[in-house]
């Protein structure tokens, strides 16, 4: 009988965001990944000690990076050396590698906040009462300000910084994806409780949008959120495309949905490590 794959499972127990305790997604989610794979969960300044050997290492709620960007970093080179096997692929071309993609994303013409990161570029952006201000390596929230019009010409875009219209929108709604397959969407009704999702019901239209950045982003393997925002003419726009270690908010779904959400990350995992040499 052929040997089940192992899985490094990398996860900061200890983080928690906005009052929430993301480490208990990941006892849920390990906790039925282990009929799939024999499975071991390792903090993320660990992994780099600890990776060979596994078939693959899910990055999962391992936190911003930036709190050890220089244990990141070294991950990330040592991972791509040895031809480790990481879950997501290190090729991501969204968050995982800053945000330039809002950049990137904006001069294609794709449906996303306007983004500009030079003084002589201000004059792209549409008038906004306000605008915001953050930083290209930036993540939940960290570094982000809102800066009146006048303030603009003054900021330090030397220094990796991101500036945005600051949108009044109706409601922003994430959607949530394993490889190229819409698992559900959740959304905030009240934009001044924006960390209060409930299940969304996402249009036609919808699933067109959120697909559009998926395979913009040309993972083969791996899991995505969308992050939107309905701006007040109705349009979706993208706030963020996480590609790194996207929280899923998998209680506030259904038992069936998360069963399924959980099928579909093994069969996605179980690919990586076919396609690959078994460890010995």
């Amino acid at each position: 009988m052929s040997r089940r794959p192992r899985v490094l499972y990398v996860t900061d127990l200890a983080y928690e965001a906005r009052g929430r305790r993301y480490c208990d997604e990941d006892i849920r989610l390990t906790s039925r990944l282990r009929a799939t794979f024999d499975l071991a969960l390792c903090h993320p300044l660990d992994a780099a000690a600890l990776m060979d050997g596994f078939d693959a290492v899910v990055v999962r709620n391992s936190g911003p990076v930036l709190g050890y960007q220089e244990a990141y970093e070294a991950f990330r080179a040592q991972a791509l050396e040895r031809g480790v096997n990481v879950y997501n692929p290190l090729t991501g071309r969204a968050d995982m590698a800053g945000k330039q993609y809002l950049l990137d994303l904006t001069a294609a013409g794709y449906p996303v906040i306007p983004t500009v990161d030079r003084a002589e570029d201000l004059g792209l952006l549409p008038r906004a009462e306000s605008y915001v201000a953050k930083p290209k390596l930036g993540a939940d929230s960290i570094g982000l300000r809102f800066v009146r019009p006048d303030d603009l010409a003054e900021l330090p875009y030397g220094d990796g910084l991101l500036v945005q219209p600051r949108i009044d929108f109706a409601y922003e709604v994430s959607f949530y994806f394993v490889d190229d397959r819409l698992q559900y969407a959740l959304y905030a009704p009240d934009p001044d409780r924006r960390w209060e999702l409930v299940p969304y019901q996402p249009t036609d239209s919808d699933r067109e949008f959120a697909r559009s950045f998926v395979e913009w982003n040309t993972l083969a393997h791996g899991i995505q959120r969308v992050d939107a925002c309905r701006a007040p003419d109705g349009e979706l726009l993208l706030v963020e495309l996480e590609d790194l270690n996207p929280y899923l908010s998998l209680d506030l779904v259904d038992e069936a949905t998360q069963e399924a959400f959980v099928r579909a990350m093994a069969d996605s995992i179980r690919a990586t490590t076919d396609a690959r040499t078994p460890v010995n």
